[in-house]
């Protein structure tokens, strides 16, 4: 791990940093393929747009990329995560004035291939608040997610869909939501909560994809499902609760035509049982 306070390198995360007590920062979490940062320009984009929501001075962004860098260099498939805090600033909420942002640089294993067949998925019973002012970025506040992912432990049950609190489908707890109705893809919009995930904007401008708001009853009565992230690409669904999909050529043509544009995502494709 490196740690970066103010453009140089420490020793230890201050514990007084507000993104350990606040969670007061934002991070991305990106795949390392062949020794490179995939989709870095887009990451690197939507964490400034985040810390430019909150008030978080930018770091450095030939530094940034330089360590990014040196982090993933000779790593053959990996996961980087970066965390951008705004430092440390005693007790109490106020900010401090002249932040001093603190960084931090992971590497971390990639996650498992795709299960063979699709996802299979359930509700969740915790919903995401409604909050304008955070929706899009990826902020360091997630204890909606881990109040929703911690409510199974079936390990057939590989991710699960919230709703906001008004009732309406937004995300996985970690991936974006695509659904197809009537020939058309769509995803639920991010303005109000949830994620406006880097694979979901790349989705977004080339599968004619649109948003629109969706109810549970629409998710479950689609053509077809697939969850996506930018560290696994995109993740057929093959149930939710009791309803089943069967595999969907549009999907795979997807799959394909997202491996072709990326070719770390060539490598991802359904697990060989």
């Amino acid at each position: 791990m490196r740690i970066l306070r103010g453009g140089r390198a420490v020793d230890a995360v201050d514990p007084g940093d507000r993104g350990l007590a606040y969670g007061d920062g934002v991070f991305e979490t990106i795949l390392v393929h062949r020794g490179r940062p995939v989709w870095w320009e887009a990451h690197a984009a939507r964490l400034a747009a985040g810390a430019v929501r909150l008030g978080i001075p930018l770091p450095d962004a030939a530094l940034l990329r330089a360590e990014a860098d040196a982090c993933v260099a000779g790593i053959a498939r990996g996961v980087l995560k970066l965390i951008l805090t705004r430092g440390s600033g005693g007790r109490g909420y106020s900010p401090p004035v002249e932040p001093v942002p603190t960084m931090l640089l992971s590497l971390h294993d990639a996650p498992p291939a795709v299960p063979a067949g699709g996802l299979a998925l359930r509700w969740c019973d915790t919903p995401l608040a409604v909050q304008p002012r955070l929706a899009g970025i990826k902020h360091l506040n997630r204890l909606e997610q881990v109040l929703a992912r911690g409510e199974w432990r079936d390990p057939d049950i590989h991710e699960g869909l919230m709703c906001d609190t008004q009732g309406w489908a937004v995300c996985a707890t970690a991936a974006n939501l695509f659904v197809r109705l009537d020939g058309q893809w769509w995803t639920p919009p991010v303005d109000r909560c949830g994620i406006a995930g880097v694979c979901r904007s790349w989705l977004m401008a080339h599968a004619d994809a649109g948003e629109r708001e969706l109810s549970p009853d629409e998710v479950e009565r689609a053509e077809a499902v697939f969850l996506c992230n930018s560290v696994r690409g995109i993740l057929p669904v093959a149930r939710l609760g009791a309803r089943r999909w069967p595999p969907d050529a549009a999907t795979s043509a997807l799959i394909e035509r997202l491996a072709a544009a990326e070719p770390a995502f060539a490598t991802a494709g359904p697990e060989t049982v």
